[in-house]
């Protein structure tokens, strides 16, 4: 793996920046779809994409890629906007998120655009989808693969129990090709999670189902790479990564405030937004200098 030095880390920070930028933009113009999973998620999927993962934007169907499986799809703003970022569609195509005939629909479909594995909608499903790919690669390649199964998971889906059965079966089967990441944002579209359906202690229930796990801050470019270097060594079992993220991040206004699930910012909340970004932007220049 490519070493994360500092001027890589600055990269990738202005990279999640630009990301933001684009879903926010996105959703003004789509004026309906998901806000705080997204802006949270940008920084992992920036460090996948531009660091992490095995993929080719010239060649998405390449044989040795690592997959990744978006479980939460209504998260899709992000992903759409980190493969325009990363060469695999046009930036223009940003522009038509949800709109009637667009590629880029309310959760992602398989069919429509390059390196998406699976389609998503209903949520709790990834993970199994996940382990049915680790366990079909171990099959075709042996213990020794070098491919990795990703897959992204939300805090609340967890509350769907098709999640621990998968889990279940990737403990008994010892999966170490299976990377599962947690977006430990602690809100769902009804509230926060510990008032829903709480999940505490969550890590203690991975552990139960055999998994390795690491708690990181997920919006912290050095703890995601060590995070992901560390599932890599573990071959007896599975690791799951629980990112704490904070919902909307880079909005103040938008943070930790449930109500952001599931709601697009308006032309005047969006260029707000943009604002607040464009200086958050101005922070990471000054602390790399």
């Amino acid at each position: 793996m490519a070493d994360l030095h500092d001027d890589k880390i600055k990269f990738l920070e202005e990279k999640a920046l630009a990301i933001r930028e684009s879903i926010i933009t996105m959703l003004v113009e789509a004026k309906s779809g998901h806000t705080a999973g997204p802006l949270d998620m940008a920084d992992i999927f920036t460090a996948l994409f531009f660091h992490l993962l095995k993929h080719d934007p010239k060649n998405p169907a390449w044989e040795d890629r690592d997959r990744l499986v978006l479980s939460n799809g209504h998260i899709c703003p992000v992903y759409y906007a980190t493969l325009a970022h990363a060469g695999y569609i046009p930036m223009e195509e940003l522009m038509t998120l949800r709109k009637f005939g667009s590629r880029l629909q309310g959760h992602p479909h398989r069919d429509f655009l390059p390196l998406l594995e699976t389609s998503s909608g209903p949520l709790g499903a990834g993970l199994s989808q996940a382990v049915g790919m680790a366990l079909a690669d171990r099959l075709d390649r042996g213990m020794a693969t070098h491919r990795t199964i990703y897959c992204l998971l939300g805090d609340g889906e967890l509350d769907e129990g098709q999640n621990w059965e998968a889990a279940l079966l990737a403990g008994k089967e010892k999966l170490h090709n299976l990377i599962a990441i947690v977006d430990r944002n602690n809100i769902q579209i009804d509230g926060f999670t510990e008032n829903v359906m709480p999940l505490e202690s969550l890590r203690a229930k991975w552990e139960a189902f055999n998994w390795h796990v690491i708690e990181i801050d997920g919006h912290n470019m050095r703890e995601i790479n060590d995070a992901v270097d560390q599932a890599k060594a573990i071959f007896e079992k599975p690791t799951v990564i629980i990112a704490h993220t904070i919902a909307g991040k880079g909005v103040p206004e938008f943070e930790n405030d449930y109500h952001w699930h599931g709601t697009p910012p308006n032309k005047e909340q969006g260029e707000k937004a943009l604002a607040e970004l464009r200086t958050l932007g101005g922070k990471i220049t000054s602390e790399h200098q």
